[in-house]
């Protein structure tokens, strides 16, 4: 039977204390990044404010240099997304994550077009072209396409990077640069074999201790992997049971911490993909029901938010104006206290000054 009968506000809190959002952090980056399971980084810049966000005095500089050194990789995992993780983090998530990367490959139109076809041999080939050099997609297709005419080579180059791990290089990603996206073989890249055993029980252990507390749908939701139910159910000795409010079953680490509802939490602006809007089926601990809609975009880039006492309360975006400084704008979902408002403005200034040194001003809008 379970115990423990957590608030949603109670939830909130615990989620952004493992998520480091309740206080920034003096630790390293790599540390960061293998305490939060990663970060979704499938775009080239956007994901560094999600670091600023957690680490005190974050240098981007040195976290593109770590790109570069191979200290930390960007490839497909979670979701199918692209993630930032340490090299060790790579070789333990994605053999365990394949089967999702597989599931969604089979049914998007690249495995429609490729059914029947032998897709080892053409991982393997894509493998042998990517150890001689680095390539962007369309020269993998290019060359591919010689080889398996009767396909358009954009199917073959995917099914080449889901078949197995390939890092995206840099400069693509590395703060202040820009380049074509180019990927690599993520064993050699990363000096590391990729041939570890895939780990479920070892994944829920790591996404509690960042998502937590959570429940089997929350898990399935955050890696995109099904039938979890056995996983928890071997791990029960090793976990504590709570409930969410409306009855749904939760698990825990029983020494991950668990803050008070009534621990404050400071205002922070979320990148469009960050962790914490991402971790969980329910994503109401963070996002309320009524402002989903919010977020929704026909382009599939959702904007970026901002949390208040915890929770997403509007909407951010740089405005450039020909002429003028950018300005950050801030879309209010609703109204805000004039202390909340305050907090808005000094910490929109801070992440203006992050995205754009010579920014200048925050402006509020009501949607």
């Amino acid at each position: 039977m379970a115990g423990t009968v957590l608030s949603n506000r109670a939830l909130n809190r615990a989620t952004l204390d493992r998520q480091l959002l309740l206080a920034r952090t003096d630790l390293p980056v790599a540390d960061v990044v293998t305490r939060l399971v990663g970060l979704q980084a499938q775009t080239t810049h956007t994901w560094y404010l999600g670091l600023e966000n957690r680490i005190e005095g974050l240098d981007p500089h040195r976290v593109g240099r770590m790109l570069t050194d191979g200290e930390l990789v960007r490839v497909t995992l979670m979701r199918g997304t692209i993630h930032l993780v340490t090299p060790q983090d790579c070789r333990f998530l994605r053999p365990t994550v394949q089967p999702a990367i597989d599931r969604g490959f089979s049914g998007s139109r690249h495995g429609q077009a490729t059914r029947g076809m032998d897709l080892d041999a053409i991982a393997r080939a894509g493998y042998d072209l990517l150890l001689a050099r680095p390539m962007t997609p369309r020269d993998l297709a290019e060359v591919l396409a010689e080889r398996w005419p009767q396909v358009n080579g954009e199917h073959l180059a995917q099914a080449v990077k889901d078949r197995l791990p390939f890092v995206q290089i840099p400069p693509r990603g590395v703060w202040g640069a820009a380049g074509a996206p180019a990927f690599a073989p993520a064993d050699t890249w990363t000096g590391l074999a990729m041939d570890a055993d895939p780990d479920p029980e070892g994944l829920v252990l790591r996404y509690l201790a960042a998502f937590g507390p959570a429940g089997v749908k929350d898990m399935q939701a955050w890696s995109s992997l099904t039938r979890f139910k056995p996983v928890f159910d071997g791990l029960r000795d090793r976990l504590v049971e709570l409930r969410a409010e409306d009855g749904t079953v939760l698990f825990d680490l029983p020494d991950a911490p668990r803050p008070g509802e009534d621990v404050d939490a400071p205002v922070r602006f979320l990148y469009d993909f960050d962790n914490i809007l991402r971790g969980h089926a329910d994503r109401s601990r963070v996002l309320p029901h009524e402002h989903r809609p919010r977020l929704a975009s026909r382009n599939g880039m959702p904007p970026g938010t901002v949390l208040v006492d915890g929770f997403v309360s509007a909407s951010w975006k740089v405005v450039r104006t020909q002429g003028s400084a950018p300005h950050l704008e801030v879309g209010l979902f609703g109204p805000i206290s004039a202390a909340d408002r305050d907090a808005v403005a000094a910490e929109g200034e801070r992440t203006l000054a992050f995205l754009e040194p010579e920014g200048r001003g925050v402006r509020f809008v009501e949607l």
